[in-house]
């Protein structure tokens, strides 16, 4: 199991983490420690294995779990490499780590898991998730998670996921003593409710129109990718055929043989060669599918600032209304139709002491309310000012991620369509010698 204590590394605790209480915390801790994690510990996710045992309604069941490692920067940079602390983890506890981070950084892009069962797959392809080669880029989707979370200059910082590297009994409880799965009950109750802000940032508005198109255009272009893969599949084998014919026909040539049986085992190659070819495609495709997921991650940002947004509403229309309230009170007259109207004019008014009475309580109501509006303004101002600048480093991180992709997925297709040419010019040399 590893060692919490290796290496020279500061962590914050939880706290409920209003954007401006995080911030402060992680200024207060990162003092001479640079900015995220992976400055001070290296990481990964070494290996997956296969297990089987039973689950919470001791049922038998199988499942995968994943090997991940740590050791502390400084004691690899000693000269000497030490054996990296290392701990098992199953995919449902990526889950937990992802989640709570959802609940306690609201404000924050959370960098998506890897999708639990394989999607936009072309049809040689297994969708079974424990599928040897699903399972292994798994592995690799879960060890880009947790670098990029360690990369983050926010995140890298929390307690809880410090202790997900480095605590392989109570890790869970801990996470459960936080308190934050009634917040995350809360927190989709109410982005599932529906509701309308009257004066929405048109800043955010934009960006969740954008995480929408951006979805909608990667799903296209896997869809694209995975047909593509199909065909490709089936052209390539198909240049088996020639190795065979080839090698048939050399059988019953004698001066043409030998050039017949070297240009059918050059096609024989060309078609095995696609099987590595595509397992190439997948890694970038994954890379697609890592911002498809992101997509979901952006927008949860702009609709946990749409509620933040209503909330404040919500509080200055209360606050609006209590004042009226009090002002019809104090004056003896009504300015909109109420049931408390009609009700004084056919009952009779009331007495000197109750309107007092309900003067005070209105008095201290609104001086909650103005309380209230205040702190949700205040909160409503901080999550903008620290949610963008997150989604400002997003989009800094998403341009060069995709750049990078697609240029590299480019590059790998010309090199394809070289080997193509290589191989024909193989086979015309062979051609040439018969």
């Amino acid at each position: 199991m590893a060692d919490s204590g290796s290496g020279d590394i500061a962590v914050i605790g939880n706290t409920d983490l209003t954007p401006s209480e995080s911030e402060n915390n992680i200024k207060n801790t990162m003092v001479e420690k640079g900015t995220n994690l992976l400055k001070r510990m290296e990481i990964g996710v070494a290996e997956a294995e296969k297990r089987t045992g039973k689950n919470a309604v001791n049922m038998q069941e199988t499942y995968t779990v994943y090997l991940v490692e740590t050791r502390a920067v400084d004691a690899s940079s000693e000269g000497t490499t030490p054996v990296p602390d290392s701990l098992w983890r199953r995919y449902s506890e990526f889950e937990l780590l992802k989640n709570y981070l959802l609940v306690t950084y609201p404000f924050l892009v959370v960098p998506p898991l890897p999708e639990k069962r394989a999607e936009f797959v072309w049809h040689k392809l297994s969708a079974d998730n424990m599928d040897p080669d699903f399972v292994e880029r798994r592995r690799v989707g879960l060890e880009n998670f947790l670098l990029r979370v360690a990369s983050h200059p926010v995140l890298s910082n929390d307690k809880i996921f410090y202790s997900f590297l480095t605590e392989e009994n109570g890790w869970k409880e801990s996470v459960f003593e936080t308190g934050f799965q009634a917040k995350a009950d809360s927190r989709l109750k109410a982005l599932n409710a529906t509701f309308r802000v009257k004066n929405a940032d048109k800043r955010f508005a934009d960006m969740k129109h954008y995480g929408d198109e951006l979805q909608s255009v990667i799903s296209q272009l896997l869809r694209v990718r995975a047909r593509a893969a199909d065909r490709l599949y089936g052209v390539y084998k198909v240049h088996g055929n020639y190795g065979r014919v080839f090698s048939e026909w050399s059988a019953i040539e004698k001066e043409m043989g030998d050039g017949l049986q070297s240009a059918g085992h050059h096609m024989d190659a060309y078609a095995a060669s696609v099987d590595d070819i595509l397992e190439e495609e997948e890694h970038y495709a994954d890379q697609l599918k890592e911002y498809l997921f992101y997509a979901d991650a952006l927008r949860a940002v702009c609709r946990k600032h749409e509620l933040t947004q209503f909330e404040l509403e919500m509080a200055a229309q209360d606050l609006i209304s209590k004042k009226q309230q009090q002002e019809e009170l104090a004056t003896g007259t009504l300015r909109t139709f109420s049931l408390k109207g009609m009700t004084s004019k056919l009952f009779g008014q009331e007495t000197p002491e109750q309107r007092e009475t309900k003067l005070k309580m209105l008095e201290t109501q609104i001086e909650e309310g103005e309380e209230l509006v205040k702190e949700k303004n205040t909160e409503c101002e901080e999550f903008v000012k620290s949610a963008w600048v997150d989604i400002e480093r997003f989009k800094e991180q998403k341009d060069h991620d995709l750049r990078e992709a697609l240029i590299s997925y480019a590059i790998m297709q010309i090199s394809m369509c070289k080997k193509g040419i290589q191989v024909w010019n193989n086979a015309k040399e062979c051609f040439s010698k018969m």
